[in-house]
């Protein structure tokens, strides 16, 4: 029997909430609105208030017998043809911890891609789990890291046999695709599962001219951003299961001891309203981005000083496997304007906000959302950039290592040198230290230092230019980086 795509067990029994009056003396303590301040009242609305109320006791009874959660993901893995799904209310941060944590205990190794967020690297740290690094494949010309080949993840089984599974990140925030089968088989042939952080994929399953997502090509675990490439809100995160390799009652476990008691209906119903969205209208609302993605790719180009990367850039026998057109990174390098600068003069010039820049790049993420008039109101945008990039000339150079010099010595495990005792040393006497503590540009949100890495002079000088370019540091504990923590009695090289 076929499921029923024009359900929303979420959003129809918070609707039966409130026709039926409920009265709760139970939390949230706004109470519907009525105790909450009236000018936030003013800013947010009150349909923000009307939608949150307790999960358990409130949008179902206090035992969950209307079963309104497993049968919103029972509709969603049945849209996107896995075989369990599980909601999360804290971002998809969570739900790649709870995979991890599922496949490898405590002291356990992991083949986990080096690109990796920065969400995978707090799973390691707060779980205890050995990484074992897997490089990127990368783009000396354009300075850009691609996913891992299947080849590495092979040399690395041969070399760690031992390893529980494996992490890769597809797509990138760039729109580089592994190949993730191969990935998978790779993992298989030795009975291990895959873990895919597909957190920039939501909108895969549901055309065929995007990469494959990972489900179908065969991983084990699928962990899905809602609110990035959906229609969800903020912190929405599903994760899928399929196969025989990952116990889903434990990935379950696994979820609840990091999950908050107290999750939010209003996520729940953009994630539960985001499948029935795309179940029934999916392919036609994508169809739609891709051609708007089109539009905009061919109309960037011809701008002076622009170029759009394409699956020409991206994509080759060293490089990705395949490409995810609706992140439209645009290189600035003839322009000679950094990414930083560009992004910043086009929020205060236009108002638009960018997706993700770097020291050359910028991108603009084109959804199912988008239309002709956001699509004209970029492009005016980018055109008036051009038009002033005198203005945006000089600054500092970001002086970005080759990536040997990019990828320094695990000298500690993570956790362990996150845990170990620290001490704050400027940033000119950290050559040779040990990182405790993690150095991630934002975005994208790729750790360049991680806790246990044995800083080196290449590294610092790209972090202090960068910064000084513009980039975006927020997690160091100088996020100007005059500073820098690091493990106390660092052990000799």
């Amino acid at each position: 029997m076929s499921a029923d795509h024009t359900q929303a067990p979420v959003l129809e029994a918070l609707a039966a909430y409130h026709e039926r009056d409920e009265l709760g003396f139970t939390p949230p303590g706004h109470k519907q609105a009525r105790g909450a301040d009236p000018q936030v009242r003013a800013v947010l609305g009150d349909a923000v208030f009307y939608g949150d109320v307790l999960a358990n006791g409130g949008l179902d009874d206090r035992r969950s017998r209307g079963r309104v959660l497993e049968r919103a993901e029972q509709l969603m893995a049945d849209a996107v043809h896995a075989e369990h799904t599980y909601f999360s209310t804290c971002g998809s941060s969570l739900s790649v911890k709870a995979a991890m944590l599922t496949v490898a205990a405590p002291h356990e190794k992991l083949l986990v891609s080096r690109d990796a967020h920065k969400s995978v690297v707090a799973g390691l740290i707060l779980c205890g789990i050995e990484p074992v690094w897997i490089e990127p494949q990368w783009d000396r010309e354009r300075h850009l890291a691609h996913p891992p080949s299947p080849q590495a993840y092979e040399a690395a089984f041969a070399a760690h046999p031992d390893a529980k599974g494996a992490l890769i990140t597809s797509p990138t925030p760039y729109g580089a695709a592994a190949d993730v089968r191969a990935v998978a088989e790779a993992c298989h042939q030795r009975s291990r599962p895959l873990i895919v952080d597909e957190a920039w994929g939501a909108h895969l399953p549901f055309h065929s001219d995007l990469p494959s997502w990972a489900m179908d090509a065969g991983a084990d675990i699928c962990v899905t951003s809602i609110h990035k490439m959906g229609s969800g809100l903020e912190q929405g995160s599903v994760f899928h299961l399929q196969g025989d390799l990952v116990d889903p009652d434990a990935l379950a476990l696994r979820a609840d001891l990091l999950g908050t008691t107290s999750p939010s209906v209003l996520l729940y119903a953009g994630i539960d309203g985001w499948r029935r969205q795309m179940a029934l209208h999916g392919h036609r609302l994508m169809s739609h981005a891709l051609e708007l993605a089109a539009t905009a790719r061919e109309s960037i180009e011809a701008i002076d000083g622009m170029h759009v990367n394409d699956r020409d850039d991206f994509c080759g026998p060293d490089a990705a496997a395949d490409f995810d057109p609706l992140p439209v990174v645009i290189d600035l390098g003839e322009l000679g304007v950094c990414g930083y600068r560009a992004a910043d003069w086009l929020r205060e010039h236009h108002h638009i906000d960018l997706h993700l820049f770097d020291h050359r790049r910028i991108s603009a993420q084109i959804t199912h959302a988008d239309d002709a008039t956001t699509i004209g109101r970029l492009l005016d945008a980018l055109r008036d950039l051009t038009r002033h990039r005198g203005e945006l000339h000089g600054g500092t150079t970001v002086a970005v290592p080759s990536p040997g010099e990019l990828r320094m010595e695990q000298a500690l495990q993570p956790r362990d040198a996150f845990f170990a005792t620290t001490r704050d040393i400027p940033i000119d006497e950290a050559d040779g230290q040990i990182a405790a503590e993690m150095m991630t540009p934002y975005p994208p949100g790729i750790p360049v230092v991680l806790p246990g890495e044995r800083l080196t002079e290449p590294v610092l000088a790209y972090l202090r230019s960068g910064i000084d370019a513009g980039m975006n540091v927020p997690d160091a504990t100088d996020s100007q980086l005059r500073t820098v923590r690091v493990v106390h009695n660092t052990p000799n090289a």
